[in-house]
C-alpha cells in the first residue's frame, strides 16, 4: 500500500514513526575514537531473559524499545541462544551500560539488531568506542551486508551516528504500533519527548 500525500490520523494509543533502513555493502574504515581503559566489551554467550530484558529497557525505555518486551520467554530464548544471534555487554568499571546485538540469522547479512547505551555513558565517545567494535565484528564473518534500521523516536542523533558510521540509507517506511506505555511494557512516564495519547 502507497500512503497518498497528506495528513494520516493515527488512532489514540497507538504511535507513528518514520523508520529509516541503512546498510553498508563493505567494511570501513574504523573512525576516530576516544578510550577509556574502564570501557571492556565481552560476549554474553547464554544470556539470561532477566539480564537482558533489564538492560534493554534501561537503555531503551527512553526511545520507546519494546519488541524484545513483548515477546513470550521462549521466543526470546530462541533468538537470543541461537548460535548466529551474538549479543556483547558493554561495561563500564564492572557495571554493564552497553548493549551490542549482530543477528547473522540471514546468511550473508548482519543486522545491527540492538545498539545503545545506559545514559552514564552517553556523550563521552563511548559510542564511536563501540560502533567500531560492532563493525569489525560483523565483517569478520563471511558476509556482504551490514545493515540497521533506526527511527524517528529514537535517539535524535542517530540517523546520522549511522551515517558517519559508513551507512546509507536505502528504505523510509512508517510504523505503527501500540503505545508501549499503554499496554505496560515500559513505564509511562518514559519518553516524555514523545506525547502520551490514550485510547
Amino acid at each position: 500500500m502507497t500512503l497518498a500525500n497528506g495528513y494520516h490520523e493515527v488512532p489514540r494509543g497507538k504511535l507513528a514513526s518514520v523508520v529509516t533502513c541503512l546498510e553498508m555493502l563493505a567494511p570501513t574504515a574504523a573512525r576516530t575514537e576516544r578510550s577509556d581503559a574502564a570501557w571492556e566489551l565481552h560476549r554474553v554467550a547464554h544470556p539470561e531473559l532477566d539480564w537482558y530484558r533489564e538492560l534493554f529497557l534501561r537503555i531503551g525505555a527512553q526511545w520507546l524499545w519494546y519488541s524484545r518486551l513483548a515477546m513470550t520467554p521462549e521466543k526470546l530464548a530462541a533468538v537470543l541462544q541461537h548460535p548466529d544471534n551474538e549479543v556483547y555487554a558493554l561495561t563500564h568499571k564492572g557495571s554493564t551500560e552497553g548493549l551490542l546485538e549482530l543477528d547473522f540469522r540471514t546468511t550473508g547479512t548482519c543486522e545491527l539488531a540492538f545498539f545503545g547505551l545506559a545514559a552514564t555513558l552517553q556523550s563521552q565517545g563511548a559510542g564511536r568506542w563501540l560502533m567500531n567494535r560492532a563493525i569489525a565484528r560483523a565483517w569478520a564473518r563471511p558476509i556482504g551486508r551490514f545493515w540497521v534500521h533506526t527511527c524517528t523516536l529514537d535517539h535524535p542523533a542517530a540517523l546520522a551516528f549511522y551515517e558517519r558510521s559508513g551507512f546509507h540509507a536505502y528504505k523510509r517506511q512508517v510504523e505503527v504500533s501500540d503505545d508501549p506505555r499503554i499496554i505496560g511494557l515500559v513505564p509511562d512516564t518514559a519518553a516524555p519527548h514523545v506525547p502520551l495519547i490514550r485510547p
